[in-house]
């Protein structure tokens, strides 16, 4: 089997040194205290990483694990939570918070802009009665990017606690959690960290972890209960078995960042997103969102009898290039391009638009400019 280049909105793809150090032999993660601080020195350079003093955690799950964990670990019965919905993820936390039986109260909006601030507030005005509120930061299908710098904040003024998935964000965007009121800020290890799925990173405010302190009722269940992460170092135990092979990856991926810069990876995004579209839009195409533009991921609206799986299809069969689709209302209607993480990169993307336009000019698309020219006058 051939891997593909994989061009994906996460998983992306990886770094050699991190492949190599998920190969390093292991200890036992449980009894060994040497990895304890191993674990620790990763979740503080994260916190680092996204300006927080708040505790940092690494979980064994995917990162749809933080958010369910979020909500679990906050939910009692009929609580009110407020689902802020401008795409499908958004929509999606009130599933969580109907399992551990909580009301979402949904503030739904357009899907192709981000959440109109003002709008927000005059909603709150009228009803803020709520425990805490969740909202994505990028909403990977559609690829909108909220302004969490101001929807925290404007929630905290109220007395909600804040939960935000910035799964498909964190490192590729800003984030100043603390400055920003996060009470939880979620990550997956797979998107703009460029590090195997596997693990779910996340950051607990003293307030958040009040919330949970104070529930009249168990929190259900134990692998979603984030109280249980809480004295970890000073016992030297966790929770469970750590998957030490994916930490000590991930600890790779964290070290590049570091390295690089957090500051020149989030303007190596901000510029490749910013000449992507440009250029795309320059082609002839349109972007499915109008205001609120992701620097990690860029979604096309497919050209007049072209379809998403069409384009897809060809591109791995004829380049080996691994790029998606959407999923629901967006199912085979756009594509994603992921530029994040390793894949924020000018040669990598010249060679996918390169072969996009290819593509679309076999599958009978008309347009007299050329996809990498056009990059090029963009960045």
């Amino acid at each position: 089997m051939i891997k593909p280049f994989v061009f994906t909105p996460g998983p992306t793809e990886v770094r050699e040194n991190v492949r190599m150090a998920r190969a390093m032999e292991v200890t036992n993660p449980d009894i060994d205290e040497s990895f304890y601080d191993f674990y620790k020195q990763t979740c503080d350079k994260i916190g680092e990483i996204i300006h927080t003093k708040n505790d940092v955690y690494i979980l064994s799950g995917e990162g749809i694990l933080g958010l369910e964990a979020a909500c679990a670990s906050l939910t009692e019965p009929d609580d009110r939570v407020l689902v802020i919905d401008n795409g499908i993820f958004g929509e999606g936390f009130g599933d969580f918070v109907k399992i551990y039986g909580g009301v979402p109260v949904y503030f739904s909006t357009d899907r192709t802009k981000e959440i109109c601030i003002e709008e927000l507030r005059e909603f709150l005005k009228k009803d803020s009665n709520f425990k805490y509120a969740t909202v994505v930061h990028c909403d990977t299908p559609s690829g909108v990017l909220n302004d969490i710098s101001k929807i925290c904040p404007l929630l905290k003024e109220h007395g909600i606690i804040t939960v935000v998935d910035s799964v498909a964000a964190m490192v590729g965007e800003p984030l100043n959690v603390d400055d920003w009121k996060v009470d939880i800020a979620l990550g997956g290890s797979q998107k703009a960290f460029s590090a195997p799925p596997g693990l779910t990173i996340l950051s607990i405010s003293k307030d958040a972890f009040e919330a949970m302190d104070n529930r009249k009722k168990s929190i259900v269940g134990f692998y979603s209960n984030l109280t249980i992460w809480r004295d970890y170092y000073s016992k030297k135990w966790f929770p469970y078995t750590m998957p030490i092979s994916d930490i000590m990856g991930l600890r790779a991926a964290v070290d590049n960042i570091i390295d690089e810069g957090i500051e020149t990876v989030l303007e190596r995004h901000k510029k490749i997103a910013h000449a992507t579209r440009g250029a795309l839009r320059e082609y002839g195409l349109s972007l499915y969102i109008k205001e609120g533009y992701s620097n990690t991921v860029t979604v096309v609206e497919t050209p007049n009898n072209i379809t998403a799986n069409e384009i897809i299809s060809y591109m791995l069969k004829s380049y080996n290039i691994l790029i998606s689709g959407s999923f629901g209302y967006l199912s085979n209607k756009v594509i994603r391009i992921g530029h994040m993480g390793e894949n924020a990169n000018t040669e990598k993307l010249i060679y996918i638009l390169n072969s996009l336009d290819s593509t679309l000019k076999h599958l009978g698309f008309k347009s007299e400019n050329c996809l990498v020219e056009l990059f090029n006058k963009y960045y």
